[in-house]
């Protein structure tokens, strides 16, 4: 069994003039969801072993703050394809982590985010800003990840739901 982690990208800034749409950094709801996220994974002992995150700025501030309250930055792997990924993107990326990752953590963004979630569990629930999803794989490598309902869904929490 594979714990997987989708974790879409806290709410990012709009106002900030930014050279592109990868630079938009977090607003303040956003910096403070993150760290709501952040304390829902350490309370609930998630541990990913692995971080795979967006290259944008909101996805890896995002996935910084998890990261900082679990084991620190060395968790995180920034992935450059997994920037406005398509859910098959993500799935590639996914299938390429190591067997010894029991824990996988995924940040970035929809619709490709949401669309894996719903494929992996059957279920339909919108991925909101900062929103999170635990899905327990019948896989013993990540190589054999499929985009199959054949996940079981564990929980999933947004971040308006939760208590600072």
């Amino acid at each position: 069994m594979k714990t997987l982690l989708i974790l879409r990208h806290a709410k990012s800034s709009w106002k900030q003039h930014t050279p592109t749409d990868h630079d938009r950094p977090l607003n303040n709801r956003g910096k403070r969801d993150a760290l709501r996220m952040a304390k829902l994974v350490e309370e609930q002992a998630f541990c990913p072993d692995l971080i795979l995150a967006s290259t944008a700025k909101r996805a890896r501030l995002t996935a910084e703050a998890v990261a900082v309250r679990l084991t620190g930055s060395d968790v995180i792997r920034l992935e450059p394809r997994l920037y406005l990924a398509s859910m098959d993107a993500i799935v590639s990326v996914l299938q390429e982590a190591s067997d010894r990752v029991n824990c996988l953590m995924v940040v970035g963004h929809n619709p490709g985010l949401e669309e894996l979630a719903r494929v992996l569990t059957g279920g339909a629930e919108p991925l909101v800003t900062g929103a999170l999803v635990n899905v327990q794989l019948p896989i013993e490598k990540w190589d054999a990840l499929g985009v199959t309902d054949s996940g079981h869904l564990v929980g999933r929490w947004i971040p308006r739901a939760l208590e600072d």
